[in-house]
């Protein structure tokens, strides 16, 4: 029955690891095997059969054969429960026959628990000698243990196929599903739940034995409370496409039948809501309703009214933190519908948008987050459900998950801070461990789907010589545009908080700017992409994130809604941005007129204090106490009377200082002084007191007048200089050559919107009119079609064949499937072009997985764009450090996402490399590496690159404080970088977008050159954060006995701690041959050698190699 003819060898406990056996030389009696070619001493050896570790006998190096060479041996037809694939062996404790993988030569029992290890000696009879003669070719498959270890692995070993180990219900998931190697070496705990839809599944086939998994273990683990009282919750981490909807609505008709008639699917758009009754009505759930809660009213959903007493409430997170103009919200709505003992399900589907619960330092928590974490809060006993194939992208992420018992009462961390600060104190491994540790204790799985037969490919879309040319002017453009807003601003130093803020959006808009022209770059590459995939009888899916729509819908507000061609998004951002906030000094008042003048001569006489309009100094009267009898009147009208008495008494001219003919005198507006006209010199006749001013007020009025007409003209010339220049840049802007709208531009090239289905956020769109000449502003819906259901529409076009593109944004696009279907019309393979790669790794995952889905016909092709420029990694660099974290944390392994590490720029080694290149360039220190295009013959090349490296850094605001030097030091220019300067790799990425291309890009090599040298010595030196990594070493022995260090209460899981001992030294021949291969590469320096200890050690003397790196000692 399939069963080997020889008896099987026989397992054992686990004893202390034995070295790997040597192989043989070519001519010696091997008995057969292949031959293959020594990583080390490059010698070819002959690998006995069934072997697949060994130590090659010249240079003692440990290696081990590719899983293309691990062939299992010829079977019959398998037996039930067989794995062709597998050894079959018998446990040596329960005698339980077990599928062996080949080349596991340790694992434990699932049945009995018991640690076990392969006998290899006995191996050699189990595998037959191969028939026919052994291939002449050498395969030079041997792999370095050094460098697998430093890489992490072989690719090939991150995933491994997946199967419910501890399950048999259900038939097998329609596309090969695999998990990775890391999460796959841990156990589950014991299934114990009794589906009471089991019979029911069985025999519809509507679920598959993993998504039969999921229910089993998350309504295990919701039976479990956590120490604090609520009820423990569940995470779903399957990858885009698994099948996670089916999944919840599985759950969901299982929480059915046991009585909970309630539920609450929380996702992340309104449309979704026909996916999730197309799910139930799969599982024949037909008769649950599900209601929109954007369609109900803010009233209780169980009143009469309503009649909501029963089935699926779907909501958005925007409707969660939604309230109506009354106060009332949506969250106190479903929780008094739920009422206070709900122990229905609590469903957070794409739950990562919940993610900015905890934000970075200085930032504020996103009333999203805060709802989430507040509906658990208020529903202790519901069954809650973490759903998201992105879920935790960073440890940062996960701090709405409170129901997974990882931190709390009860655990080793009080509050999440404690938990986060262990996780990013322990690295990449110590996120690697949550994962595992999760599953261990039966609150997580995590399956994707396989991606054998997706192609990925980086294309580099290098810009055209219109685009180069265009580009470069636009970062010219932008350094002028800095020294005129520095200019300008200088009339405005006053202001500072005004300032400050002009700069943050400065340099925003300079981001965006550039971004959107990286994209339009890539605009003659996607559409020549399209075309070709469309001739090989393909479709097309073209992912970007931004569609220009707020710039649209500004220029139809100006323009109208006919244009003579499509908007370009640089320019309306550029015009917006000098518009708002090019800085104006304050436009001066009109200069005053002749009424003007009087009330100034009046407002200067009533400035000074104590002196009477009509000329005299008035008594001041002494204060007493106004009695009862008194009223407020009365005291005030006594007052004028007096003061009145005492003005006309001592009415007299200042010149004749003569009381007579007092009706004649004279009062001058200004300072009230009287006289007589004839006394004037020379005499007035016709005067009239209201008008007039005496010769002193009106010299100091004609002066002041004089002066504040200079002012005000001096002011008004600035203001109107201000807004001559202002008017001139905005006349330059009208005048560069920017690029066109992205999304516009592409739609129109591949065929307008006949040929293009659009399934983005916007609502309307431009369009090239019949004639070939101008567009016009269109919406995107028809008189057939809503605006809400414009994007399903889109999506049906496309799925039924009729339109072969698709254009998707994230907005538009979440938890959309476009993949090729087998049930769907349009079954051509899937070409996804990344126009615009998301700025985070949970995004990107998200678009990639719109086309990569289960029960498609074919697996699609990932085209990721990127131009030539060095600055756009900075977008690369922010997705790439996501997924290893993604990676690493929900799947267990770091080298589980898209292979885009390589632009992961952004870490401790890329600040460190920033700051030796910053210092480099500013003259602090020597650059360690030559700068891209220089050579060491010709030191003026690297002086005239660090010139012109200096002069870019100081034209992107990287170096302050400029000095150009005189004498010796004529045209050197000196200047500082602050500290949160030095190590921020993001601004530097990004600033370095608005340099010309040409030293854009030998900057950015510059860098990248750093970073290598600096992660090769961290290698060499063993500092490199490898994360879980295979333990390799010439003798490994296990010391002592196995300690459990921690038993899950809930679960049972247990954390067992081994401890080993290692010897990791090299060979005399191989230690050799690593010096001369370091003299051979030029690499040497005098000092490099091998050296003896001067002391004693256990006994003996040591000899070291020791090679001396950039700026320390490797030993």
């Amino acid at each position: 029955m399939g069963q080997p003819s020889v008896p099987p060898p026989t397992l054992a406990p686990l004893p202390p690891p034995p070295q790997p056996p040597a192989a043989v030389m070519p001519g010696s009696s091997g008995g057969g095997g292949c031959q293959v070619r020594c990583a080390g001493c490059r010698m070819i050896l002959t690998v006995g059969p069934g072997l697949t570790e060994f130590v090659c006998p010249t240079c003692q190096l440990p290696q081990m054969l590719p899983p293309e060479l691990m062939r299992p041996p010829h079977r019959t037809v398998p037996a039930h429960g067989i794995d062709p694939t597998k050894i079959q062996l018998p446990c040596a404790h329960c005698k339980a026959i077990l599928n062996v993988p080949h080349g596991l030569s340790r694992f434990a029992c699932p049945q009995c628990g018991v640690d076990l290890a392969v006998d290899v000696s006995k191996l050699n009879h189990f595998f037959p000698p191969p028939s026919g003669p052994l291939p002449e070719e050498v395969n030079e498959v041997a792999i370095e243990v050094e460098r697998e270890e430093d890489e992490g692995g072989m690719v090939g070993e991150t995933f491994t196929d997946y199967h419910p180990p501890k399950l048999s219900i259900g038939p097998p998931h329609p596309d090969p599903i695999v998990e990775t190697s890391s999460l796959s070496a841990v156990q589950p705990p014991e299934p114990r739940y009794d589906l009471k839809i089991k019979d029911e599944l069985e025999s519809s086939k509507a679920l598959s034995c993993l998504q039969i998994e999921t229910l089993v273990y998350a309504c295990q683990r919701h039976f479990q409370h956590l120490q604090n009282g609520a009820r423990a919750g569940f995470f779903i981490g399957d990858g885009a496409g698994v099948g996670k909807g089916r999944t919840i609505a599985g759950l969901i008709w299982e929480n059915w039948h046991q009585g909970r008639r309630k539920a609450l699917w929380i996702s992340v758009g309104s449309d979704l809501k026909f996916d999730a009754r197309r799910d139930l009505d799969d599982v024949s759930a037909m008769c649950i309703e599900v209601h929109a809660l954007n369609k109900l009213p803010y009233s209780k959903l169980d009143s009469k009214s309503v009649g909501v007493r029963e089935g699926v409430i779907f909501l958005t997170y925007s409707s969660l933190i939604a309230s109506s103009e009354k106060g009332r919200s949506r969250l106190q709505q479903l929780v008094q519908w739920c009422g206070p003992e709900y122990d229905g399900l609590l469903i957070f589907d794409e739950c990562h948008k919940a993610k900015n619960l905890v934000p970075e330092a200085g930032g504020q928590p996103t009333r999203t987050g805060e709802a989430v974490l507040e509906i658990q809060a208020r529903l202790p006993e519901a069954r809650v459900v973490y759903c998201s194939a992105t879920g935790a992208t960073e440890p940062r992420n996960m701090g709405y998950m409170v129901r997974l018992g990882l931190w709390g009462t009860g655990t080793c961390f009080s509050n999440f801070h404690e938990f986060l600060g262990a996780l990013e104190k322990g690295g990449v491994g110590a996120l690697e461990l949550v994962a595992m540790d999760m599953k261990a204790r039966g609150m997580y799985v995590c399956r994707t789907l396989s991606y054998k037969g997706v192609e990925f490919e980086v294309v580099e879309a290098s810009l055209e010589a219109n685009m180069m040319e265009m580009y470069k002017k636009a970062a010219e453009f932008w350094a002028e545009l800095r020294v005129e807003l520095l200019s300008a601003s200088a009339f405005l130093s006053n202001e500072k908080p005004n300032s400050s803020q002009l700069w943050r959006l400065y340099w925003a808009n300079h981001q965006r700017f550039f971004r959107h022209m990286c994209m339009s770059a890539k605009v003659p590459a996607v559409v020549r992409l399209a075309k070709q995939a469309l001739m090989e009888n393909k479709c097309v899916v073209i992912g970007l994130q931004s569609t220009g729509e707020a710039r649209t819908e500004e220029a139809i507000t100006k323009y109208g809604l006919e244009l003579d061609d499509f908007i370009s998004g640089p320019r309306e951002l550029l015009l917006k941005f000098i518009d708002e906030n090019y800085p104006l000094p304050e436009k001066p008042e009109s200069l005053p007129g002749e009424e003007s003048v009087k009330e100034l001569q009046r407002k200067r006489h009533l400035a000074t204090p104590g002196v009477s309009f009509k000329g005299r100094v008035r008594k001041v009267a002494k204060w007493r106490a106004a009695s009862d009898a008194e009223s407020e009147e009365d005291f005030e009208t006594d007052s004028e009377n007096e003061s009145t008495e005492s003005d006309d008494e001592f009415q007299i001219c200042e010149i004749c200082n003569s009381e007579e003919e007092r009706k004649k005198l004279l009062q001058c507006s200004c300072c009230g002084q009287l006289v007589h006209p004839a006394c004037l010199v020379p005499p007035m006749a016709d005067a009239t007191a209201g008008d007039w001013s005496c010769h002193l007020c009106k010299e100091k009025t004609d002066e002041y007048l004089h002066a504040k007409r200079a002012y005000v003209a001096e002011l008004l010339k600035r203001y109107e200089g201000a807004m001559e220049r202002k008017s001139k840049i905005l006349e330059i802007i009208r005048s560069l050559d920017l690029p066109n709208n992205p999304l516009d531009d592409i739609i129109d090239q591949l065929g307008g919107p006949e040929k293009v289905a659009e399934i983005t956020g916007r609502r309307g769109m431009l369009v090239r009119a019949s004639g070939g000449k101008g567009v016009t502003y269109q919406a995107r819906n028809t008189k057939d079609v809503t605006m809400e259901m414009v994007n399903m529409h889109e999506k049906q076009l496309f799925m039924n064949g009729k339109k072969l593109i698709a254009i998707i944004s994230e907005a538009g696009s979440a938890g959309v499937s476009l993949q090729a279907d087998r049930r769907a019309v349009n079954q051509r393979r899937r070409v996804h072009l990344t126009l615009e790669l998301p700025w985070s790794a949970d995004r990107a995952i998200q678009q990639f997985g719109r086309t990569h889905r289960s029960n498609q016909a074919s697996a699609p092709e990932y085209r990721l764009l990127f131009t030539n420029l060095g600055g756009e990694r900075r977008f690369a660099s922010i997705v790439a450090k996501r997924l290893e974290c993604l990676g690493a944390l929900t799947q267990g392994d770091r080298r589980a996402g898209p292979t885009l590490s390589a632009y992961n720029y952004d870490s401790a080694y890329g600040k460190r490399a920033l700051m030796v290149m910053y210092r480099g360039i500013i003259e602090q220190d020597s650059l360690p590496v030559l700068p891209p295009g220089c050579t060491s013959e010709k030191p003026d090349t690297i002086q005239e690159f660090i010139v012109k490296g200096k002069a870019a850094l100081v034209s992107v605001g990287i170096i302050r404080d400029t000095i150009l030097g005189n004498g010796k030091d004529s045209g050197k220019i000196t200047g500082r970088i602050v500290d949160s300067d030095m190590h921020d790799v993001g601004r530097f990425l990004n600033r370095l977008l608005g340099l010309p291309p040409e030293i854009q890009n030998r900057l950015f090599e510059l860098f990248v050159s750093i970073l290598e040298l600096l992660i090769q010595n961290a290698r060499i030196e063993g500092h490199f954060d490898s994360g879980i990594v295979d333990i390799k070493a010439n003798i490994i022995e296990l010391r002592g006995s196995p300690k459990t260090v921690h038993i899950d209460h809930m679960s049972g899981a247990s954390t067992v701690l081994f401890t080993f001992t290692m010897d990791r030294g090299i060979t005399w021949e191989s230690s050799s041959a690593l010096l001369d291969e370091k003299q051979k590469d030029g690499l040497g320096t005098p000092n490099d050698g091998f050296y003896e200890s001067k002391r004693e050690w256990l006994g003996r003397r040591h000899f070291l190699l020791a090679l001396e790196g950039y700026d320390n000692w490797i030993l």
